[in-house]
């Protein structure tokens, strides 16, 4: 059974956040609320850790898993960033946007798309999230806790699988290491996705990041 952790959304305790990275950082699996949906995530650099969320979303290895940098700059240490990304991205986060770009050598190959050596970053507006980060010392894997038992759970929407925090808690308990609580109803409007990967940006999915007018036509 996972171990539950109950962080103030708005002040995360520096204890609990601790005992979490502690965890995390010996390849446990977690279920945490993000500025967006919850996610399941670990540390980048657990072999084991990130293949352990890819059994548990059913997802294969040459999909890309996205995960969570602290700010701008320490996007540009993963990923390759040029003038006109940089200025897109700086005027949105942090907040839900979910960017793809290509990535550098600091990526594990079991996190990038192994054809097109791409992968999806996100800087959440989420003081949680940003107390993890800064307390791990690396970016966190961030897939929606959206697990597909089913055909008809394919295109569920997550408050159909999930109507409440009981409910979502109860389904991972067996599933993840760590479930962390912030006493909040969980959200379900998914990110913004922006195809960084070509000189000009391309919308991949509307979530709940809002757009600057020319890119949202």
């Amino acid at each position: 059974m996972a171990e539950i952790y109950k962080l103030n959304p708005e002040t995360p305790q520096s204890r609990t956040v601790s005992q979490i990275v502690s965890a995390l950082r010996t390849g446990a699996v977690m279920l945490y609320p993000s500025d967006t949906v919850y996610a399941i995530g670990c540390d980048l650099n657990s072999k084991s850790a990130v293949q352990k969320v890819r059994e548990i979303k059913k997802i294969s290895n040459d999909k890309p898993l996205t995960f969570l940098c602290p700010s701008l700059s320490n996007i540009a240490m993963y990923a390759q960033v040029d003038d006109v990304a940089y200025r897109l991205m700086k005027s949105l986060i942090p907040g839900a946007y979910t960017f793809i770009l290509p990535t550098t050598k600091l990526v594990p190959k079991l996190v990038m798309n192994p054809k097109r050596k791409t992968t999806g970053i996100r800087v959440p507006n989420s003081s949680i999230c940003s107390a993890l980060l800064e307390a791990l010392g690396n970016p966190i894997i961030s897939t929606s806790a959206h697990v597909i038992e089913s055909e008809s759970d394919e295109f569920a929407p997550l408050d159909k699988l999930y109507p409440s925090q009981v409910e979502l808690f109860d389904h991972f308990s067996k599933l993840v290491d760590v479930i962390i609580d912030n006493g909040l109803e969980p959200e379900y409007q998914v990110s913004t996705i922006l195809d960084l990967t070509e000189i000009e940006p391309k919308l991949i999915r509307q979530g709940l990041g809002k757009l600057p007018d020319y890119l949202s036509r």
